[in-house]
Formats: C-alpha cells, sequence, structure tokens
C-alpha cells in the first residue's frame, strides 16, 4: 500500500469515529482503520501504538470539541440565563449529534490519563465558569451544574434512542429544564 501523504492522525480518528457510531467500539480495531483509509496495517502505529492509545485520542478530541461548542455558545452577550440556555441547547445538540462519541466519552473505555482528565476538565470548566458568574441564586455553582448535565444528558440520551414522545423536542426540553432548574418547578 502506498505511502499515506495526508493527515493520517485526523483521517483515523475520524474514520474511529465513524466506525464506534456504526458499529461499536467493539469493532474497531487498527488494522481495520488502516484497510478502510487505505494505508498500510503499519501506518497508524506512527500516530497510535494501540487500540487504546486511538481510544484515549478519540475522547480527547470528543471533549475538546464538546468545550469548543460550549465556549461559542456561552459567548458574551445576553443574561445568565441566556447564555445558560445557549449552552444546554450547544450540549444536547452535541450529545444528540454524536451518541456514541458521548457514550464513548463517559464510559471510560479510554484510560485515565493526565490528558484524557485534563480534556474532560476542560469543557466543564466552561460550565462552572458561567454558572459561577450567575446572577441567580443557585447554590453550589458544582452541584447545580451536575444537576443540570444529568438532565440534559438524560434528554440527549432518551433522544438518541427515540425514546421521547413526538410531542417532545429535545431543544425545548433543555430550555425547559433550564428554566425549571432556575426558577423551581412552579408553573406560572
Amino acid at each position: 500500500m502506498p505511502y499515506h501523504h495526508g493527515n493520517l492522525r485526523a483521517e483515523l480518528l475520524a474514520r474511529a469515529e465513524s466506525v464506534v457510531a456504526s458499529e461499536g467500539v467493539d469493532a474497531l480495531s487498527l488494522r481495520s482503520l488502516a484497510r478502510d483509509i487505505g494505508v498500510s496495517h503499519a501506518a497508524p502505529g506512527r500516530h497510535f501504538p494501540d487500540r487504546q492509545a486511538l481510544l484515549d485520542a478519540l475522547a480527547i478530541e470528543g471533549f475538546e470539541r464538546l468545550g469548543g461548542e460550549l465556549s461559542a455558545a456561552v459567548g458574551d452577550g445576553g443574561s445568565f440565563e441566556d447564555r445558560l440556555t445557549r449552552t444546554a441547547l450547544a450540549y444536547v445538540r452535541f450529545a444528540t449529534g454524536h451518541p456514541a462519541l458521548l457514550e464513548l466519552m463517559y464510559a471510560r473505555k479510554h484510560r485515565e490519563t493526565d490528558e484524557v482528565r485534563a480534556a474532560a476538565d476542560a469543557w466543564a470548566g466552561v460550565l462552572l465558569a458561567l454558572l459561577a458568574e450567575s446572577d441567580v441564586a443557585i447554590g453550589d455553582p458544582e452541584r447545580f451544574g451536575v444537576i443540570l448535565l444529568a438532565a440534559l444528558h438524560g434528554i440527549a440520551s432518551l433522544a438518541a434512542g427515540e425514546s421521547l414522545p413526538p410531542a417532545h423536542a429535545p431543544d425545548q426540553l433543555a430550555v425547559d429544564a433550564v428554566q425549571r432548574l432556575l426558577r423551581g418547578s412552579r408553573v406560572d
């Protein structure tokens, strides 16, 4: 097979994400990725010494992409509630758009290395920084963040599994989750 002249690392990660999404983590192998991309079976070893290193890199990339999307959603403008709502929507959209990647990120199929932990902490830091700026009485920002994330992740999981009733769109449920958590469950 010919030497690969493009960005092999990026191609391997993209193809790995595609395989995970369509066939699951167990179907992932460096040899099959090399075959799919059209490089020698040894070529992936230049970037990933083993399958586990590939899973780690895929989780890191997922955390970085999620963090980037949340950072963009937070932005600079609007009230705290507006910014939190945009962030919640960004999380749900990422999660429903990449459910297999999100499962890989949370299921700890990757190793708990310093690099993986730093990537996970970075995206969570985006949410925590926003919550720390709250002008609403939310109590402990970390605890509020965990509760919000649990609600959003649940909404995304139900949507990805096609388990939401048709009348309940994930985006509207995310908005509702933010509003109810900020105001309580009382309906005016």
